[in-house]
């Protein structure tokens, strides 16, 4: 109506449109939504709060779906950030396998580095990625980081199982192969 029809939509008042818009928003609001307060996660309910309070102070929806969506994010990160889990299992003697399971990014590296014993005395270890994805610059750098510490210590380390993405990002921002980016890294110590 308002693309074909303005001239004739201009001539309403615009307290009978606002009206309109009021009883419009009252009949589309989920009221059940205010009891169901109680059953819904918590970081639902934080996202519709925070979404419903920032469109009322700042009259714009627009920032408050954005605002909204930008939270539902960090929350979901936070929730799949998780489901990281690295195995390990001796496979020989002098030698040990650590599984990576997950999706590896900002939220889950610090488990990723935490989850790997730098102190264990073998002479080879072998991390398979074969169910991992690494998804940023931070899970690439955490992956660095496993491996500088590894090779510090005198162990071979040897990445297996990469699928097509993560290689790329490894191959792209990943410096652990690389001795003067490794110096640059740990601060030419």
């Amino acid at each position: 109506m308002v693309v074909f029809l303005s001239d004739w939509i201009k001539l309403i008042p615009m307290a009978a449109l606002v009206a309109v818009m009021i009883m419009v928003s009252i009949g589309t609001f989920s009221w059940s939504s205010i009891k169901d307060l109680k059953t819904h996660p918590l970081s639902t309910n934080i996202v519709m709060v925070t979404t419903v309070i920032v469109v009322v102070a700042t009259h714009n929806l627009a920032i408050g779906v954005l605002v909204g969506v930008l939270l539902a994010s960090l929350f979901f990160a936070n929730k799949i950030g998780r489901f990281m889990v690295v195995k390990s299992e001796q496979t020989q003697a002098d030698e040990r396998t650590y599984r990576v399971v997950g999706q590896v990014f900002f939220a889950s590296s610090e488990q990723f580095i935490t989850s790997f014993d730098f102190k264990e005395a073998v002479e080879r270890v072998t991390i398979d990625l074969s169910d991992a994805h690494f998804w940023d610059v931070t899970a690439v750098s955490s992956l660095d980081r496993v491996v500088i510490k590894f090779r510090r210590e005198g162990t071979e380390v040897n990445l297996v199982g990469m699928n097509e993405a993560t290689a790329t990002i490894v191959d792209k921002f990943g410096v652990h192969d690389n001795p003067e980016e490794v110096e640059k890294m740990m601060g030419g110590h």
